[in-house]
């Protein structure tokens, strides 16, 4: 694709109703068209009150895991960082500079601390850390919105998994409750049941008073349910298709992105080995419908016939799970042609 037909600010703007983020904050409708709007979504987030049914103050009382299952806790904090969307600054697969002039931008995004806080486990990235489970299990994450830059409030909202309206992690106006409004600096235990029907790879994400910039800007992350004794593969990988369009980071165009980052050589390079028992999964996490094509590979879907190129659209999951058997350096891509070529593409590297 030709440097005449990326997406630029200039044509972002410019494009259908469509193309802005439309969302709806403390009551007032914020069309997202440009960093000035941002600022005046985030404004109006800021000055969102705490609904009656969401105290501050939350009494803890542990959920029991069923027989066998065991609470699975993680402590993870909010806050923003200055991320780099292509820090190579090179599309490795066509051996060129990426176009343009800056590509960091202030994401939000999910960390993983040790217990009680106490510090940071890695670096800010974008997606948050992934939540593994069996059936059985409770997963019990201890939140803390670590925000001082935005001054709102942030959830963790979760798919998948079973709980009270309490940890639902969503702001409902006056309906709110307790684990939908977690202001800055705040706290709050999430308890989530992984039930039979739990099994699979699912999202979590911000719902918070200003959930859909949030989402866009890196709050999210993956919570992986296995069967009870099920053999975890020897591989595993999760991607994050998604955009970070110019209203959200003041840049000069729209990036198609694979975790945070965009053009082979800076989105996530992934391996394997031959003999290897390796699973893929793709997540859809903006606005659009992608496909998941891994070069070289097969596998089967849930009714048993082979696919190598499976449409996901909106928070939903597609899962390839296979034994490797074909050495070499493969490329993965979404097949949404003007997705690929605006950064949603990585490699795929296989040793003998």
């Amino acid at each position: 694709m030709g440097a005449g037909s990326q997406s630029t600010r200039r044509s972002f703007f410019g494009a259908a109703g469509s193309a802005a983020l439309l969302c709806t904050i403390g009551g007032e409708k914020v069309s997202v068209d440009s960093p000035r709007a941002l600022r005046k979504a985030d404004l109006a987030a800021a000055r969102v009150g705490r609904p009656r049914g969401a105290t501050a103050a939350q009494a803890i009382l542990p959920i029991q895991p069923a027989p066998g299952g065991v609470r699975k806790e993680y402590w993870i904090q909010a806050e923003t960082a200055r991320l780099a969307i292509t820090p190579g600054r090179r599309d490795d697969w066509h051996n060129r500079a990426v176009e343009g002039g800056r590509n960091v931008f202030t994401a939000f995004v999910y960390r993983e601390m040790t217990t009680g806080f106490a510090e940071y486990k890695y670096g800010p990235s974008i997606p948050g850390p992934r939540l593994t489970a069996e059936v059985g299990d409770v997963i019990v994450v201890h939140f803390r919105n670590g925000d001082t830059k935005l001054s709102q409030a942030v959830t963790m909202h979760p798919h998948g998994v079973r709980y009270n309206p309490e940890y639902d992690g969503a702001y409902l106006g006056e309906y709110t409750r307790a684990g939908g409004f977690i202001a800055p600096g705040e706290t709050f235990t999430y308890q989530w049941e992984c039930t039979p029907d739990s099994v699979g790879v699912w999202p979590y994400h911000d719902h918070g008073p200003n959930h859909t910039l949030n989402t866009f800007r890196g709050l999210f992350g993956s919570i992986v349910v296995r069967p009870r004794g099920a053999k975890w593969p020897d591989r595993m990988h999760t991607l994050f298709a998604h955009q970070l369009p110019p209203p959200v980071t003041g840049l000069d165009r729209t990036f198609h992105c694979f975790n945070g980052r965009a053009y082979a050589g800076s989105t996530p390079t992934l391996g394997a080995r031959v003999g290897e028992d390796v699973e893929f999964h793709a997540i859809g996490m903006d606005s659009n419908f992608h496909t998941f094509h891994i070069h070289g590979h097969r596998w089967r879907n849930a009714a048993g016939a082979f696919i190598d190129n499976p449409t996901f659209g909106p928070n939903e999951t597609v899962t390839a799970r296979f034994v490797e058997d074909n050495p070499g350096r493969w490329l993965y891509h979404c097949h949404v042609f003007s997705h690929q070529d605006a950064g949603m593409a990585g490699w795929y590297v296989v040793d003998p």
